[in-house]
């Protein structure tokens, strides 16, 4: 059993309710230094004994209002040096208070403290020790030191409730930090999902048209070409919904399924294949020598080219052509998707400022890169963009 338990759910109750802690001291104090002694002095002395309860009385507001009650108490203690004929017990209430002032008042209020007590102590060496300056000096410097004591500890307790209080701060603003970050991560992936999804869903849902479109037309006349183009859009759309599951499965709770690798410039090839296949005349051209690139330039440029070829099928149309360039440069890997222009859709080309060129211009600058896309000079459109092997610092 843990003994320790009970004594930290005391002290936590204690730290919750102050004042009556307070309260309780200042009864404790009372009852030791004014009900006990009284005998000596109750009833010929009722002044000693008035005294020494105002003396005791304003402990219990000592850190709710420590200057209101150390007014209190140096009023009474000046009161008693006219009144009473003895030092009084409770007079040890003044040593508490200079201790309250140092630890809980402001930093003038306690240093008020100090001298206040330091100056009390020489009026009560003088007025019940001794008018001799050396037999009151042993007193008034036992009193002086016990008033330095209390206001050092006091200090002491100032300096322990800042570093407390400095370390509470911190604390908040390392967490208001971590919830920062966590709502930035969150959209972050949020927007990557996005991207992912446009991607996908654009590019599948671009070629499954053409190969319906090109499939209807040929089934009259040629039944395998139909077939074929049937075969195609359910190869589209099967890979369309792997694609979708490995998305969305980050946003399931639990991490214990296992999705494919994401796609890289190697799979641009199969890219340019299946578009080719959907009855887009589209020409791969490598140049260079293929450089290690990290997988997320790897995705960006696969996804770059992946969305910019479903823009020259909903754009130039099937009877277009377009050519995909990969330049393996000695800094960065330049991509390029040029189409003439010669399809049924050629009169809408973009301007260069969609969802999907957005995106695609997102992807790149993510990796220290840039990517430019706009309408060619006699015709058609192009998308350049460049992604260096290493991310500038």
């Amino acid at each position: 059993m843990d003994r320790s338990a009970p004594v930290e759910r005391l002290t936590a109750r204690l730290r919750e309710q102050p004042f009556l802690v307070d309260v309780a001291l200042a009864a404790a104090i009372g009852l030791v230094t004014v009900v006990l002694p009284s005998g000596s002095y109750w009833p010929d002395d009722v002044a000693a004994f008035v005294l020494g309860v105002l003396l005791v009385a304003p402990l219990a507001w000592r850190r709710r209002a420590p200057v209101a009650a150390a007014v209190v108490v140096v009023v009474v203690c000046l009161l008693e040096l006219v009144v009473s004929s003895q030092f009084l017990a409770a007079n040890y209430a003044a040593l508490v208070m200079v201790y309250s002032l140092a630890a809980y008042a402001p930093r003038w209020a306690g240093r008020a403290g100090l001298a206040v007590g330091l100056v009390g102590a020489l009026l009560a060496s003088f007025q019940y020790y001794s008018t001799n300056v050396f037999d009151a000096a042993f007193p008034a410097g036992s009193i002086g030191v016990a008033v330095v004591a209390a206001w050092a500890l006091g200090d002491l307790r100032r300096a322990r409730m800042l570093r407390l209080a400095g370390l509470e701060e911190r604390a908040r603003l390392l967490e208001q930090e971590r919830d920062q970050e966590m709502r930035l991560a969150a959209t972050a992936e949020r927007a990557r999902i996005a991207r992912e999804m446009h991607d996908v869903v654009a590019h599948s849902l671009s070629v499954v048209i053409a190969q319906a479109d090109g499939g209807r037309y040929a089934g009259r006349t040629e039944p395998q070409a139909a077939t074929d183009a049937l075969e195609a859009i359910a190869a589209t759309g099967r890979q369309a919904l792997a694609d979708m599951r490995a998305l969305l499965g980050v946003l399931r709770d639990g991490g214990g399924e296992e999705y494919a690798p994401q796609p890289d410039v190697e799979a641009i090839p199969a890219l340019v294949e299946d578009v080719r296949a959907s009855g887009l005349d589209v020409d791969l051209i490598v140049e260079g020598t293929p450089q290690p690139l990290p997988a997320g330039p790897q995705l960006a440029a696969y996804r770059i080219v992946q969305e910019s070829l479903t823009n020259v099928l909903k754009h130039a149309g099937p009877a277009g052509r377009a050519w995909v360039r990969l330049q393996w440069r000695p800094d960065a890997l330049e991509l390029s998707v040029l189409d003439d222009g010669r399809g049924a859709s050629a009169a809408g080309v973009s301007d260069g400022k969609g969802q999907g060129l957005r995106g695609m211009r997102e992807r790149a600058q993510l990796h220290g890169g840039r990517l430019d896309a706009g309408p060619r000079h006699g015709g058609g459109f192009g998308v350049h963009a460049a992604l260096p092997y290493r991310s500038a610092r």
